[in-house]
């Protein structure tokens, strides 16, 4: 009997910096790749930039589960980025939760870390 595979919980997201905080932004969101790729239910974090549009900052996420990604967006880092976001940003983050029609194989299914 084949075991089901539990759908990943993916999200793409936009962020538009004001010019004068881009570079700021850029590091904040780069400090977050490393310490976010360790935690348990992460299958996949990445972070862009548009290669036309500099400052243009996209991010792809791909979650065990919504759970792991509310886990997630509840460290205390996170917290501090969602209430000061606005700080950085021109417009606010714009997000697209996904349905993932290509699956992980099983293998991949569980987070090395897990």
């Amino acid at each position: 009997m084949d075991r089901a595979v539990p759908q990943p919980f993916t999200l793409v997201g936009t962020a538009r910096p004001k010019p004068e905080r881009a570079q700021d932004l850029r590091e904040l969101l780069l400090s977050f790749v490393e310490p976010t790729r360790q935690e348990p239910g992460c299958l996949e974090y990445h972070f862009h930039e548009d290669r036309d549009t500099p400052g243009l900052f996209v991010f792809y996420e791909a979650w065990r589960s919504e759970e792991d990604l509310n886990a997630h967006l509840a460290l205390p880092h996170l917290r501090d980025f969602w209430e000061r976001r606005m700080d950085y940003l021109e417009q606010d983050l714009e997000i697209r939760y996904l349905t993932m029609h290509s699956p992980y194989p099983a293998d991949r299914a569980t987070p090395a870390g897990a």
